[in-house]
């Protein structure tokens, strides 16, 4: 239902640059068995030929000599190839920055396949040259994660207290953090909305202000904290805050592997001049996700911790973030579950979460209202987003996403490769892998970990690197019928978008689950009236589907895969379900909410329908979502997965064997379900032969309509071969397979698939984002009351923005106080030129000294606002 959000070491920000992306390819010729390649090149002095004539088995070279001249033509790729341009892919742990660049210089690694924004490792790659190159992105983000719990020990947890909470807004000073820290890689960030988003544009206006209320203010933040820890019966005794007798003890979680470190310390001396006692407790990721992701909240063995986050793909929309964030919805891990937002602020999350609104107007009323509620919650509070990089050598080329960098796109399998090159071995590293149990409905959910899951897997469609746009993967058709007067809008031609003035389910679409029976319920069992739906989504795959589509163990690809994943998504929040999990109920509200009916409604060529009250502004999300996480594809929250490795896991849970989810698993004692490795291989082992044996067809009331006793038989004849070769469980069907992951070494490896069926070449026209470059120029001096003209500058590469490619300029006044005054909309000049006109009565009200002029330019082909400021003087 939402975007993905993985914790991890980073952060990001304004966009003063453009991610590397993957460079053009040309089509390639495709041919059979043999190539024959010529290309000119310089031998002793003298021009010849080279011709290559490439059979299964063996290359000849044929050389002659020029006679005459010869001007060098570009080199004509000739490729047979499907699926990925290498052939594998060998994962390592780096966790240091500094030796990762030194290794890559060294070619002892390829990739490293992490953010950095350390302005001293930054400098490093930059002297590199062209040794290495560089993916820009913008998408990561850094907060303190605070515990909200009250501890199970008696002692007192000051941020179990909501304003207290908010009183470290103010006792952090952000400027200083990028500044001295990151060392000007970043921007101030106060509010769940990603620099790299639409919505930083939609809201400067609002952001802005809170960023005025939330200025660093120690005395303001001394003051908020001493009236509420009275409250709370703490006193102070010689500048210590103590409660019953002793002082109290905050434990600060700090990661070590990045800046976050120095953040810590920076956090735990602030929290030390307000008085309380802070023990520092240094951890790398692996070590800190079972105390902050995984542990007991109210065991209160950390109290903030210093969380890192990295979007994956461009935001289009960020109403989702503060239910996901701040309410239960977001996670079911047993620290969300600590999460008590006011009724109001959960109401507003949700309705947000689930675009309950009908127009631009009424969502940016709510977003006036989450925004500050936001902030005066504070379960988190955010530091800075990151202006990152991450290196890699000189000969290679991968696509990135402008928001998640390299490891965060889906596109890394398709495009990486060196230049030129079919074939061959690529060494990528990243500060940590297999940081939690891989399992597709509740398992790891780092970045480390989700960049290699989704290079396993696959989905229905992809989102565009630079605007965050879905582009259809394994879809052939996409029509998308919304309610008149939704703001739905459309940009890309491979869909249709139409609109009705009113969309009706059908009485035989399934509505809902009985867990009991086993069985979807029909929207006619459901409703007892004639129900309706604000979104209407049909999608069609290609004839083509069954016989192009392979799971790695060799099973077909087929509906059944699609009906189990919409029967794990009610039943495991169903508590009549042997496999009832606690943690999934508030996602599933959520969900529910806006939900009306799916069907599958031919099954060759497959067509999915689908009917909900959940929208997004753009119509290719709509698709996307969909297509990503529940109703068009086996992609589950954390993987893709076929019908018969998810009922071996369900198999484990029912028997209290093991569990999907940390909560379930920490609750009931069990080991957490890990497909890959660890002691549930074993636990799933045996599962396995049970449902072999006695030619289980889980869920048989429902999927015995799409699955055989033969097909079930073949399945887990499949899936037992497989595990006897690989000696993991991990099944999907995407590019590459997993040959194996070794945890004690920190290695994984992953190998082509030689059955995906796309060319090669499908993703490589993806070329770097078209970011504005903005300037302002004007008056350096403006007296109060009369009217002064700005012009703004929007370029690309020297060469003006088109206006139809703008979708706003926007300005924000700020006065000598601070205070911002007036905000407006720029006028377009021509290309790549833009006016602002103060008028005499905005100037009017300026304060007399320093004045600023933000600039916020929208465009319609990247979406990351750019930004720009201007200082002049005001005089009476």
């Amino acid at each position: 239902m939402s975007k993905k959000k993985f914790p991890i070491l980073a952060v990001s920000v304004l966009l003063l640059a453009i991610a590397a992306l993957a460079a053009c390819q040309q089509t390639p010729e495709v041919v059979e068995v043999t190539r024959v390649i010529t290309e000119t090149v310089v031998e002793e002095g003298e021009t010849v030929e080279v011709t290559r004539v490439v059979t299964e088995e063996e290359v000849v070279e044929v050389t002659r000599v020029v006679e005459q001249e010869v001007e060098e033509e570009e080199e004509v790729e000739v490729v047979d190839r499907t699926g990925t341009w290498v052939d594998t892919v060998v994962v390592v742990e780096e966790p240091n920055a500094d030796a990762a660049v030194s290794r890559l210089l060294a070619n002892d690694i390829d990739i490293y396949a992490y953010t950095i924004s350390s302005p001293e490792t930054v400098a490093q790659i930059d002297a590199a040259g062209d040794q290495l190159k560089i993916a820009r992105s913008f998408g990561s983000y850094n907060e303190l994660t605070m515990n909200p719990a009250v501890c199970d020990d008696g002692s007192l947890n000051p941020f179990s207290e909501p304003a207290i909470r908010e009183a470290m807004n103010w006792a952090v000073d952000r400027n200083h953090l990028v500044d001295e820290i990151l060392g000007g890689l970043g921007s101030p960030r106060f509010v769940p909305i990603n620099a790299a988003s639409a919505d930083r544009a939609r809201f400067a206006a609002e952001i802005r202000a809170i960023e005025a209320e939330y200025a660093y203010d120690m005395d303001r933040a001394q003051e908020v904290i001493a009236e509420e820890m009275e409250a709370l019966g703490a006193t102070m005794e010689d500048g210590v805050w103590t409660y019953e007798g002793a002082p109290v003890e905050l434990t600060a979680l700090i990661r070590t592997e990045d800046e976050r470190l120095d953040v810590g310390d920076y956090v735990s001396n602030q929290l030390e001049e307000l008085g309380f006692n802070v023990v520092r407790d240094y951890r790398t990721s692996a070590e800190a996700s079972p105390i902050w992701f995984s542990g007991d909240p109210a065991t209160c063995d950390f109290h903030f911790y210093t969380g890192g986050w990295v979007s994956t793909a461009i935001s289009r929309d960020a109403g989702e973030n503060f239910e996901y964030f701040y309410t239960p919805a977001g996670l079911p891990t047993p620290l969300w579950l600590a999460y008590t937002p006011t009724d109001e602020f959960q109401t507003i999350a949700t309705r947000l979460a689930n675009n309950d609104f009908s127009t631009l107007e009424e969502r940016a009323e709510l977003f006036g209202e989450a925004l500050p509620l936001a902030l005066q919650d504070s379960v988190r509070v955010w530091l800075y987003d990151r202006s990152s990089v991450a290196p890699y050598r000189g000969e290679y080329e991968v696509a990135a996403d402008l928001s998640g960098s390299i490891y965060g796109t889906f596109l890394w399998p398709y495009t990486l490769r060196e230049t030129g090159q079919v074939g061959g071995s690529v060494t990528w590293a990243m500060p940590s892998i297999l940081t939690e149990p891989w399992n597709p409905l509740a398992g790891s959910n780092w970045i480390y970990d989700q960049a290699l899951i989704r290079a396993t897997g696959q989905v229905a469609a992809i989102p565009d690197p630079n605007t965050g746009l879905y582009h259809p993967s394994r879809l052939d058709t996409a029509t998308i019928t919304v309610q008149e007067d939704l703001p739905v809008g459309q940009t890309l031609d491979w869909l249709t978008l139409e609109t009705a003035p009113e969309i009706v389910v059908p009485d035989d679409v399934w509505a809902r689950w009985d867990a009991t029976e086993q069985r979807f319920l029909t929207a006619g069992e459901v409703y007892t009236e004639t129900e309706t739906a604000l979104v209407h989504s049909v999608v069609t795959y290609p004839s083509s589907l069954y016989d192009d589509v392979q799971w790695h163990d060799g099973s077909t690809f087929d509906a059944a895969d699609i009906v189990m994943r919409w029967i794990m998504l009610f039943d495991r929040a169903d508590e009549n379900s042997a496999i009832f999990d606690e943690a999934e109920v508030p996602s599933y509200q959520s969900f529910i909410s806006s939900f009306k009916g799916f069907a599958i409604t031919s099954e060759d060529p497959l067509t999915i329908e689908y009917y909900t009250d959940l929208w997004q502004l753009d119509a290719e999300a709509i698709v996307g979502i969909f297509g990503t996480n529940t109703a068009q594809w086996p992609y589950y929250g954390f993987g893709e997965a076929p019908w018969h490795t998810v009922a071996v896991g369900v198999q484990a849970e029912a028997n209290e064997l093991a569990a999907f989810s940390s909560d379930k698993s920490e609750a009931l004692d069990i080991e957490r379900i890990s497909y890959l490795s660890g002691p549930t291989i074993e636990t799933l082992t045996e599962q396995l032969e049970a449902l072999a044996e006695e030619g289980t067809i889980p869920y048989e009331p429902t999927l015995g309509e799409f699955i055989t006793a033969e097909e079930a038989a073949e399945r887990y004849a499949n899936l037992q071969d497989w595990h006897s070769r690989r000696g993991h469980y991990w099944v999907g069907t995407g590019p590459f397979f997993m040959r194996g992951a070794f945890p004690v070494e920190g290695n994984v490896i992953l190998e082509r698939n030689p059955n995906f069926p796309d060319p090669a070449d499908r993703w490589s026209q993806f070329a770097e984002a078209p970011l504005a470059e903005v300037e302002v120029d004007g008056p350096g001096n403006v007296t109060a009351g009369q009217e002064a003209v700005f012009d703004v500058f929007v370029d690309f590469e020297g060469e003006p923005y088109p206006v139809e490619d703008i979708a706003s300029v926007t300005y924000l006044l700020f006065d000598a106080t601070g205070e911002m005054v007036a905000t407006g909309d720029a006028e377009a000049v021509e290309d790549g030129l833009w006016e602002i006109v103060l008028s005499s009565d905005t100037t009017e009200a300026l304060e007399a000294g320093s004045t600023r002029l933000e600039v916020v330019v929208a465009s319609n082909v990247v979406a990351l606002p750019s930004l720009a400021t201007f200082e002049f003087v005001t005089t009476q």
